[in-house]
């Protein structure tokens, strides 16, 4: 009820209404209806064969598949005249003036084709007759054909309208970012001036997006072309985008309550969400200098032709959500936590661990925002500076996108026949290895304590307990695999995980709620790496570690609040993700990769420009948009150099993750800040104010001199071992 009452207090009782109920239940019932969409295949194909089971009867040769309609009576008379139809159908040929022409048949034909037509004619009237009474006989058989076939019309359903009902959940969630001022910016609106100006750029670029879409709408209608089921998808653009400017309208005329006095224009400028700057910028390249006014539009069609792939990371959102409502990763680090590890080597183990979740929430930010402020909080009470937490905080959801199972990659493969999955996957554990054993050797050489480790007879006890905690959770997993492939005949990887990852979470919730768990304790101090102790005066044991308040809810709550906070980054995230796709069809229609030079004779050259390209693409824009903008653009033009496919996304991959924590955009540092909060970065800051440059900055610096290095790796070591035929 307390965090209710803090959502009331800063918006109207409508936009809670809206915010907290009314989108919540409509995304939750979308999602739900895109886990049963995902599943409907194996489940109904299931039910088929349970059909079969219950109902089936060899002896006779009745099937289910026979049974899923109610049976009707035949047509044809069973007991006809046979001599009478032949007389009658050999005077009807002999009128028939073209019967020479096709040949006259004899009465013997006539008539066997008279008894063939009665033979088949009663075999159905025994068929028909075998199936009431076998009916009569199962007579539960009506009520499972209409659940199954109530099933199946709700899948087919489903299955027939994906982008559509992406489209409605973006519509709801995108109106939830923009009442909650939730869209994804360098940094929040605190003061007068930053609500300002942040309510006239919102006003201006939804203003763009809804004339655009309106444009498109307008252009098809006047083309002639059969809009079909798209007519609904272009009135729900056109009523977001509506929906969106006048809400900005309403924003800029009746501001939110500013929580800081003063302010100033440039650091306005930071709080304008950054798909309100591509909005702008492409509006206004498309409408004003290209003439294309239903640019944005057409591009928003991106959305919509890989509604698969984005309802599929609109269920990783969700798994990240359930997943932060669950207290996994703290049982986790329990395991860790006795041995007082340095907090490098400590960050070190965490990243690895994370990359697998980050790797099972199909994207990076998704579990930064899930799991961002426990992995903060821990560096930082291991004795980590606050700029390192940071760092290391952002960098947890960036080393497993190149891991089995991430959405990006099979995005990756399926734009590009050139490479698969399993290859992709199978270089992508190198590149991990190279990129998280350059995070350790850095962070060690900056460490104030290279090495520390509590006593093994003091540590492992409370270790081991710790690693009994988390039998249950690995349990839950198991089971729910092991129905998946047994009872549902699917295994867990890239495309199922989707799918059963929310599935789990839930299981996972579930499982915590229904459990006793210990009220909220003070949290442990901060490790003095001087005096090599808590300042509590002990290691923190894993039952004296805090509990976040939102974790003693019910399931229920829990439930309400996951897919509240779900709404909010669907709504931010996609959006994002579909301006970006805009910026990437500006630069294509503006042919900027034709400057890109076609008779380079050195690979190491044209190496060197795509790892540039790589980086300031990665930079900018969001990974799923610019792997849509590489695959039409750069990718082809790589292929033709003689670039190894495999190795040229392996450039680009390891350039996205560099992308994401390198200014100017750096989405997971933007993510890690939603997560951590504003108020914890700003004492990060102040902490190191009067420290040298790379303290100053660590956050940023750390992330980039690991990964820049590791992408140099990536680009150049594979060419030279070729190049000398150390490999194939």
């Amino acid at each position: 009820m307390q965090q209710d009452d803090q959502n009331r207090s800063g918006q109207g009782l409508l936009s809670y209404i809206w915010t907290e109920w009314i989108s919540t239940f409509v995304v939750l019932i979308l999602l739900l209806l895109t886990l049963v969409i995902g599943t409907g295949e194996m489940i109904h194909g299931q039910l088929l064969r349970m059909g079969e089971r219950l109902y089936g009867d060899p002896a006779t040769g009745m099937q289910y598949s026979f049974l899923r309609a109610e049976p009707t009576a035949p047509q044809c008379n069973r007991n006809i005249d046979v001599d009478a139809a032949v007389q009658k159908q050999m005077k009807e040929d002999a009128a028939d003036e073209y019967a020479d022409f096709f040949g006259v048949r004899s009465e013997a034909d006539v008539r066997g084709a008279i008894m063939q037509a009665q033979q088949v004619c009663e075999e159905s009237y025994t068929f028909y007759d075998k199936a009431v009474e076998h009916i009569k006989a199962n007579p539960s058989i009506r009520a499972y054909r209409q659940f199954e076939t109530t099933f199946f019309g709700l899948f087919k359903f489903g299955t027939e309208n994906r982008a559509l009902l992406l489209v409605i959940m973006v519509v709801f969630a995108a109106i939830s970012a923009t009442l909650k001022t939730h869209h994804i910016g360098l940094r929040s609106p605190a003061t007068k001036i930053d609500f300002r100006l942040y309510s006239i750029a919102m006003l201006i670029a939804n203003g763009f997006l809804a004339f655009s879409a309106y444009s498109q709408y307008q252009s098809v209608l006047n083309s002639g072309v059969p809009m079909g089921e798209m007519k609904y998808i272009y009135w729900l653009w056109m009523i977001l985008f509506s929906t969106l400017t006048l809400i900005s309208l309403f924003q800029m005329v009746k501001q939110p309550k500013p929580t800081k006095e003063g302010g100033s224009i440039g650091m306005a400028f930071l709080s304008i969400p950054l798909y309100a700057y591509m909005a702008i910028s492409t509006g206004f390249n498309f409408t004003f200098l290209m003439d294309y006014p239903m640019g944005q539009g057409i591009y928003l069609g991106q959305l919509v032709e890989f509604s698969s792939i984005f309802l599929n990371l609109a269920l990783f959102i969700w798994a990240g959500m359930l997943l932060k409502q669950t207290r996994v990763v703290d049982k986790f680090l329990n395991v860790l936590r006795p041995w007082n590890l340095a907090p490098e080597t400590l960050t070190w183990l965490i990243l690895i661990a994370a990359a697998l979740p980050t790797a099972y929430t199909g994207a990076s930010g998704i579990f930064v925002i899930a799991a961002g402020a426990i992995i903060y909080k821990e560096v930082w009470n291991a004795g980590g500076r606050r700029q390192f937490a940071l760092a290391a905080t952002a960098m947890s959801g960036s080393l497993g996108v190149v891991l089995r199972p991430c959405l990006l990659i099979v995005v990756v493969a399926s734009l590009n026949k050139e490479v698969t999955t399993d290859l992709l996957y199978h270089y992508g554990v190198y590149v991990f290895l190279v990129s998280s054993t350059l995070f350790l050797l850095i962070s060690l050489f900056f460490a104030e304590s290279k090495f520390r480790i509590a006593k093994p007879s003091v540590a492992a006890p409370d270790s081991g307990r710790a690693l009994v905690a988390v039998v249950p959770y690995v349990i839950i997993f198991l089971m729910t695999w092991v129905f998946y492939k047994y009872a549902l005949s699917t295994d867990l990887n890239e495309f199922t995980a989707p799918v059963m990852m929310p599935v789990i979470l839930l299981m996972v919730v579930l499982f915590d709620k229904l459990r006793h768990e210990p009220a909220p304790l003070p949290p442990v101090g901060h490790w003095d790496a001087a005096l090599d102790v808590n300042t509590t005066g002990h290691a923190p044991a894993p039952e004296e570690r805090p509990e976040a308040p939102q974790r003693q809810l019910g399931f229920w709550k829990s439930m309400h609040i996951s897919t509240s906070e779900t709404v909010g980054h669907i709504g931010a995230l996609v959006i994002l993700m579909a301006l970006s796709v805009s910026v990437g069809g500006l630069l294509e229609r503006m042919e900027i990769m034709e400057a890109f030079p076609t008779d380079i004779n050195s690979t190491i050259l044209v190496i060197t420009m795509i790892v540039g390209l790589m980086i300031f693409v990665g930079m900018i824009m969001d990974p799923f948009g610019a792997v849509i903008l590489i695959s039409a653009t750069v990718a082809p033009v790589a292929y033709q150099y003689g670039i190894d496919p495999v190795h040229f996304w392996m450039i680009t991959l390891i350039g996205f993750e560099l992308g994401y924590v390198t200014p100017p955009v750096a989405l997971n540092h933007l993510l890690a800040r939603q997560s951590i909060g504003d108020e914890e970065v700003a004492a990060a800051d102040a902490e190191v104010r009067h420290m040298s440059f790379y303290y100053r900055y660590e956050r940023w610096i750390l992330p980039v001199i690991v990964l820049l290095p590791a992408m140099l790796i990536i680009a150049y070591v594979p060419y030279i071992f070729k190049l000398f035929g150390w490999y194939q």
